[in-house]
């Protein structure tokens, strides 16, 4: 499995894992600006079933947050693998934004546009 990579794909808000350019797994986001500092609201990662169990989340997730951190972005962890991921690396602790319900009504609003375009 040497062709894997890991990218951003900005234009969909989400990180994306391929393998021979197939995009076989993704951790998707929303941009949310509360005025104060950006953040990012992760609020869905998935592996295609075939290729669970070997390590591609947490390397998607770690990628993830690295680039989000980099960026001068906040975490706000609506997903529960990004959640139980954080749980296990507390060196992102200092970039993590509590969610709260704010995030979860713009979420809400984002998804439900998306859905209806």
């Amino acid at each position: 499995m040497n062709d894997i990579t890991i990218q951003h794909n900005p234009e969909r808000e989400r990180f994306e894992v391929l393998i021979a350019g197939n995009v076989i797994g993704k951790a998707a986001y929303k941009t949310f600006d509360s005025g104060e500092k950006v953040q990012r609201i992760f609020y869905h990662t998935v592996i295609n079933e075939e290729y669970g169990g070997q390590g591609l989340a947490g390397k998607l997730a770690t990628v993830a947050l690295d680039e989000t951190v980099a960026a001068g972005l906040r975490i706000v962890p609506v997903c529960p693998f990004i959640k139980k991921f954080l749980t296990k690396h507390p060196e992102y602790a200092a970039s993590v934004t509590a969610v709260t319900p704010a995030h979860l009504e713009f979420l809400d609003s984002a998804l439900e546009q998306r859905t209806r375009a």
